[in-house]
């Protein structure tokens, strides 16, 4: 049911929404701050892991 839902004109439309939107003068800014933010929840979603689970200590309890 899923398997056709990221075709390439769907990518196109969204493109073009997201032009249409937000203004090709904005876009570059939003898509940076859309980086950033990505960047900062995937580092401290690995922190919190990383700290969940250290060495010598059992995950189960």
């Amino acid at each position: 049911m899923l398997r056709n839902c990221l075709e390439p004109w769907h990518l196109l439309i969204v493109a073009i929404v997201a032009i249409a939107l937000f203004g090709s003068k904005k876009l570059p800014d939003t898509a940076r701050a859309l980086g950033k933010s990505m960047r900062i929840l995937k580092s401290e979603a690995k922190a919190m892991k990383e700290t969940d689970v250290s060495p010598g200590t059992d995950p189960r309890t």
